[in-house]
């Protein structure tokens, strides 16, 4: 890194490595067909509490595209992982929710990235990962807020 990069691009390009490194090591144990992105869904459902979203809401909260999020979801419908059904609220609306066999997946997956997070905790210390995790999520937080800004 150069000395004149700014100290935010430097924060955010060791989270960047940081995510790819655990990427490829979560992706090598998910069970055969699942992929990260279709794990964030399941995970998103269940540690958000939603019952259900729109294509849409979920496209937003990934920041992705929606074709992009459509792509997963459907191959997601076809796994039996989660449901789409029209919104009864907007006609042309659809809902998406997780289905039992989606809340089944996300534990299995859980279960696979044990070993993993294991190699993690015995790489770092638990007060280290302690004293990392309100400030990841202070930062999380203050991004979530810039992006939910409307555009000036």
């Amino acid at each position: 890194m150069s000395k004149k990069d700014p100290l935010a691009f430097e924060v955010f390009n060791e989270i960047g490595i940081i995510n790819q490194l655990t990427s490829a090591s979560f992706t090598a144990v998910l069970p055969r067909g699942m992929t990260i992105a279709q794990f964030t869904v399941l995970n998103h459902f269940v540690r958000l509490g939603h019952e259900a979203q729109s294509p849409a809401q979920l496209a937003g909260a990934f920041q992705i595209t929606r074709p992009t999020m459509t792509s997963t979801l459907a191959r997601m419908v076809k796994a039996g992982l989660v449901a789409i059904k029209p919104d009864p609220g907007d006609g042309r609306g659809k809902l998406v929710s997780v289905t039992a066999e989606g809340r089944k997946m996300r534990e299995i997956c859980l279960q696979r990235l044990a070993e993993p997070l294991a190699d993690a905790d015995a790489a770092l210390s638990r007060e280290t990962l302690a004293a990392l995790l309100p400030l990841l999520q202070d930062v999380r937080a203050k991004l979530d807020r810039l992006r939910d800004r409307p555009p000036e």
